[in-house]
């Protein structure tokens, strides 16, 4: 089976890296393309994924996104043109869903948060399969045309499966000049592009005035060269010059605080204290490890305090299986 990838944002390579691997390692052939944006392709090189790189992010603005969907969906078309794939996958990637649907090429996609509306529009409609956590009610999914017949639902988070077979390393203390046994924070900056955040989080800001006096180490990893522009300018901060290992870092830390969804995860299936700070719409996975007290809403940041936790103290680490979360994927050909 001949297998294409498609690879839009730094988390796509986290989730979609052990379905790569294992596909491969079953004798099936599979070629990425990935977009130049975030640490996408920063990623793809430290995971030793070697992608085409097909087209960039266009900005934040909708009408920037749309051209930017429409041109990198039609170079993806004239890619992928000729090479007879069996099977595309995605996680959100409208582009490859629409090149997919042109080419007539099954293909699966998957996402953990339901309320990003243009987007799950389209993919859902194009898509075979669409896979998501069973946390999310499948009405809600109904209005973007993924039915029971495409619905296809794994428990848990999807961190638990891509982060199956992660041990951290301390060699990411030591690149970024921290103490192992000093207090560590990590934040995670705001969606600041994403179409369901399009607004200023204050509250983000006063994270960051309050970690600055609390006397942690402060790592804050931006999303875009526009915030680590802005945040290179400030003081008391350590901020990442390209990506690093995030998990490691997130394993270790003592706290994370995240205005976006998949760091949060990460530090809940790793057994990391979180908090978050995302001011949209809250996604019923988030309302869930909210319900169950294994995330938290900040909404003081007077409140947050960095306190050193022994190894004793890390909470109880979630593992599934990655060949579940690969087969969904799979179910339009028949599985792998």
């Amino acid at each position: 089976m001949r297998v294409w990838v498609d690879l839009t944002n730094s988390p796509h390579v986290l989730v979609l890296r052990p379905v790569i691997e294992l596909l491969r390692a079953r004798g099936h052939e599979v070629e990425v393309t990935a977009r130049d944006f975030a640490q996408t392709l920063q990623l793809c090189a430290r995971f030793g994924i070697e992608p085409t790189v097909v087209g960039h992010h266009r900005g934040s603005r909708v009408a920037a996104k749309a051209l930017g969907l429409a041109s990198r969906s039609a170079a993806l078309v004239r890619w992928a043109r000729g090479r007879d794939f069996d099977l595309a996958l995605g996680h959100g990637s409208n582009d490859v869903s629409i090149a997919a649907a042109l080419l007539r090429i099954p293909s699966s996609t998957a996402f953990d948060y339901e309320w990003a509306t243009v987007q799950h529009n389209i993919n859902c409609r194009l898509a075979r399969a669409v896979v998501v956590p069973d946390a999310i009610p499948p009405e809600r999914l109904r209005r973007y045309g993924a039915g029971p017949r495409k619905l296809q639902r794994y428990p848990g988070l999807k961190e638990e499966y891509y982060l199956a077979d992660f041990e951290p390393d301390e060699a990411v203390l030591a690149e970024l000049g921290l103490e192992r046994g000093r207090p560590l924070a990590v934040v995670r900056t705001p969606p600041a592009v994403s179409l369901y955040h399009r607004f200023e989080n204050d509250l983000f800001a006063r994270v960051l005035r309050r970690l600055r006096v609390a006397g942690a180490q402060v790592v804050v990893l931006p999303r875009t060269p526009e915030q680590r522009a802005q945040l290179a300018g400030e003081s008391g901060f350590v901020v990442p010059e390209r990506a690093v290992d995030a998990q490691s870092l997130v394993a270790y830390a003592d706290v994370v605080v995240s205005a976006g969804g998949t760091m949060n995860r990460e530090a809940v299936a790793l057994g990391t204290p979180v908090y978050a700070v995302f001011e949209g719409r809250p996604g019923a996975v988030d309302d869930r490890l909210l319900a169950e007290g294994r995330l938290r809403r900040l909404t003081d940041p007077e409140a947050l305090e960095v306190v050193a936790r022994d190894d004793d103290a890390r909470g109880e680490r979630v593992r599934r299986d990655p060949a579940v979360f690969a087969g969904l994927l799979c179910v339009p050909v028949g599985g792998f």
